[in-house]
């Protein structure tokens, strides 16, 4: 306790000793701490703003111009109106049969495909990304509605450009193998039965009539025979011939009914072609 109370004393005495400043004293240091303070802050910022200067300013070479947004956005879907038309045929046409597919084979002949599987060869056809398919259908048949009864069958796709240009360029090379094929397999004629043989021919007839390229695809075949006594079965199959074109990305296969010809043929293809312009990449 006594301890306590000489420090106690000690700090009266020393207060007594403190200096207090008046009131006007206190005014005049604070104005001039005031003062130092916006000399301060003016030269930070001062020297800041030089640094500013100095970061946001640097010497740059201009800003390379972006490419202009293409006028032709590339087109996926493939619409009705990139197919043959009604109007397009000589014929009127009452009913138009229709499909669309993804991941779907570029068929052009499915024989000819068997002829290469048979060899222990791929089919050889080039895949699509998508597919619509149609058939225009004479009007005195519209009731019957099968695809032999077509004046038309148009298959188009959907290619990436590489695939599309590719099936053209090596249709020679998918034929060749198919040149003079002899195909075996078991028949029945009446009340007939046995294993008669054929022999089929393919080959590309004309090139370059259409589009970005096109072709003519003709398959002939023998009349098919009894293997045992050679006797002819049936009749002989009537030659056919398909039309293959590309636009851009897109390639069709024509086929046409029985009554129609190599000429109409290409016709069409041609007026194919146009049609196929509003869904080709690039645009025509």
């Amino acid at each position: 306790m006594r301890d306590e109370l000489a420090i106690v004393e000690q700090i009266q005495r020393d207060l007594q000793d403190v200096r207090w400043l008046g009131p006007e004293e206190i005014r005049s240091r604070a104005r001039r701490r005031s003062r130092r303070r916006i000399v301060v802050a003016t030269v930070v910022l001062a020297l800041g703003g030089v640094s500013a200067v100095a970061v946001a300013a640097p010497r740059q070479s201009p800003s390379p111009a972006l490419p202009a947004a293409s006028a032709s956005p590339t087109r996926h879907e493939i619409t009705t109106d990139a197919l043959l038309q009604p109007a397009d045929l000589s014929q009127q046409v009452d009913v138009q049969l229709s499909q669309s597919g993804l991941g779907e084979p570029v068929l052009l002949d499915q024989m000819l495909g068997a002829c290469r599987t048979s060899q222990g060869r791929s089919d050889g056809w080039q895949m699509s990304i998508l597919s619509r398919s149609q058939t225009l259908v004479p009007k005195r048949v519209a009731p019957i509605l099968t695809q032999s009864d077509g004046l038309v069958t148009q298959d188009l796709f959907r290619l990436t450009p590489d695939a599309a240009s590719q099936l053209l360029a090596t249709l020679d090379d998918v034929v060749a193998p198919c040149a003079d094929w002899v195909s075996v397999g078991e028949y029945k004629v009446g009340g007939a039965t046995g294993t008669g043989a054929a022999t089929h021919r393919w080959a590309v007839v004309q090139r370059g009539f259409a589009g970005d390229g096109a072709a003519l695809l003709r398959h002939t075949g023998t009349q098919p025979v009894d293997q045992k006594t050679g006797e002819p079965i049936g009749a002989a199959p009537r030659p056919t011939t398909t039309a293959v074109v590309r636009v851009g990305d897109l390639i069709t296969v024509l086929r046409l009914g029985q009554a129609g010809t190599e000429l109409d043929l290409r016709r069409l293809a041609e007026v194919a072609a146009r049609r196929m312009c509003v869904a080709a990449n690039p645009a025509c």
